[in-house]
C-alpha cells in the first residue's frame, strides 16, 4: 500500500498494475427453495395472526393503559423482516 502511495506524486505505474484486479467470478447455482422451512414460515404467520386478535381482544376488553399497536406492530415488521431476509437470499 505505501509503495503505491509513494508513486502517487509521479503518477508512474508499476508494470504489475493489473494483476489485481479480478477477472473472472464463478456462482454457483441458486439452491432451490426448502418446502420445510417455507411452512414455517407459514404456520409462524398464522401465529402472528392469532396473537394479534388475542391481544387486540385483550385490549378492548381490559383497561390496560397502552395501544395494541405497541405490541402487534414490532411482531408484524420483525416477521416481515425475517421472511424478506429469507426470500431475498433464497
Amino acid at each position: 500500500m505505501f509503495a503505491d502511495f509513494f508513486h502517487f506524486k509521479t503518477r508512474q505505474r508499476s508494470p504489475d498494475d493489473n494483476q489485481g484486479f479480478i477477472t473472472a467470478t464463478v456462482t454457483p447455482p441458486a439452491e432451490p427453495r426448502n418446502q420445510r422451512v417455507e411452512q414455517v414460515i407459514l404456520i409462524c404467520w398464522v401465529l402472528i395472526a392469532v396473537k394479534h386478535i388475542a391481544v387486540i381482544w385483550a385490549v378492548s376488553h381490559y383497561a390496560v393503559p397502552f395501544h395494541q399497536l405497541w405490541i402487534n406492530a414490532p411482531t408484524f415488521f420483525l416477521g416481515l423482516l425475517a421472511t424478506l431476509a429469507y426470500y431475498r437470499t433464497a
